[in-house]
């Protein structure tokens, strides 16, 4: 099965951190960029970071530079962001999926169900 699942999701408080991780089954995914979109109800769907995989540069949405970091783990075929300082604003569904990096982080092809970070007081 070709396929991205996204996980690490949940319910946390303002101030602390997640997780997130994006797992491909069927295929290696050290040849191709990887985004990180953000949906949140009656909002245009956007992405929040990307990673080229053939030359390791990342990229950040302006609204969470500073408090996320992209990386992977080849060895593990997975994509992860780790998420600091969430806030409530970071609520929403997240995915991850084969993606163009610039100019801007554009989703190609292949995501999953995603997985839900809610950040609450």
């Amino acid at each position: 099965q070709l396929q991205l699942v996204e996980s690490g999701g949940g319910l946390v408080e303002p101030g602390e951190s997640l997780r997130l991780s994006c797992a491909a089954s069927g295929f290696t995914l050290d040849s191709y960029s990887i985004g990180w979109f953000r949906q949140v109800p009656g909002k245009e769907r956007e992405g929040v970071s990307c990673i080229v995989i053939n030359d390791r540069t990342t990229y950040y949405a302006d609204s969470v530079k500073g408090r996320f970091t992209i990386s992977r783990d080849n060895a593990k075929n997975t994509v992860y962001l780790q998420m600091n300082n969430l806030k409530p604003e970071d609520t929403g569904d997240y995915y991850c999926a084969i993606a163009r990096c610039l100019p801007t982080i554009t989703y190609l092809t292949l995501w999953g169900q995603g997985t839900l970070v809610t950040v609450s007081s």
